[in-house]
């Protein structure tokens, strides 16, 4: 009747209540006087979090002068009138299933890229490989550009054709010793994170990683592909029982090559 809090009879003992009434000669209200019959909803009304303001562009233009004097490489910010600013992000590709690729494309040209030319869409024919472990992009962005748009252009240059959903970004962070990722909503703005961070790649790093949730979704998946990971998965482990047989073949030689040398010895 006071304070309005409802609760189901099961959390009883792991409420406190210190409800004040509103008439002075009312008693102090217990528990139990507020609570609801089994199973029934608490409906709270939703208080929205405060968003912090937008930097000015007079705060913006602090942070980029602040940024470039940290600079090494000339990969430096450039403040626009609008108050937008562009910049350089390095993003490492850890990348550990295979993508698909159009086949028998050549290279995209400086031609093609500034027709804006698709070369995955001149074939239907598809294959699947290995991005090399560890790869690095250099990608000029906008600060208006988001993490949407910076994985459909990291696939679109190395022109994979798999579904943009597969892929997440990350931020990699190092702290007391230890390396943190953290995945970036599609939304977020990585050149405002570049910017905050600083142009040091050990404070701060992006990566394009799977995007995992628990449990590989295979029906994202096309036949095609399928295929090609079952004979990547074939061919792996043809090449693991080799390594392994390898192994125990030497242990055989050299165990015959110790007993050999052993025989006629005493003990």
């Amino acid at each position: 009747a006071d304070c309005r809090y409802t609760c189901h009879q099961e959390c009883c003992s792991l409420i406190q209540l210190d409800c004040r009434p509103l008439d002075p000669g009312q008693g102090q209200l217990s528990p139990e006087s507020t609570l609801l019959p089994p199973y029934s909803l608490n409906v709270t009304q939703t208080v929205e979090e405060e968003k912090p303001e937008p930097p000015t562009i007079q705060e913006i233009k602090q942070k980029i002068e602040k940024y470039n004097a940290k600079v090494t490489n000339c990969l430096l910010m450039k403040l626009n009138d609008d108050g937008t600013y562009t910049g350089f992000i390095k993003v490492h590709l850890k990348l550990r299933r295979p993508v698909t690729v159009p086949a028998g494309i050549r290279p995209q040209s400086i031609y093609d890229a500034l027709k804006e030319v698709n070369l995955a869409d001149m074939t239907d024919k598809r294959t699947s490989f290995y991005l090399p472990l560890d790869a690095i992009k250099q990608l000029h962005i906008s600060s208006t550009t988001t993490v949407s748009e910076v994985i459909r252009g990291l696939l679109k240059k190395f022109m994979v054709v798999d579904n943009p959903q597969k892929f997440a970004l990350f931020k990699e962070m190092r702290k007391d010793g230890q390396v943190l990722f953290q995945k970036l909503p599609l939304t977020e703005y990585p050149l405002y994170l570049r910017l905050l961070a600083g142009p040091d790649t050990d404070v701060l790093s992006f990566v394009l990683k799977e995007n995992e949730t628990g449990e590989v979704e295979w029906d994202a998946f096309s036949i095609p592909e399928l295929q090609n990971f079952l004979m990547i998965l074939d061919k792996e482990e043809k090449d693991k029982i080799q390594q392994v047989q390898r192994k125990y073949e030497k242990f055989k030689q050299r165990l015959q090559q110790t007993l050999k040398e052993a025989r006629g010895k005493p003990g």
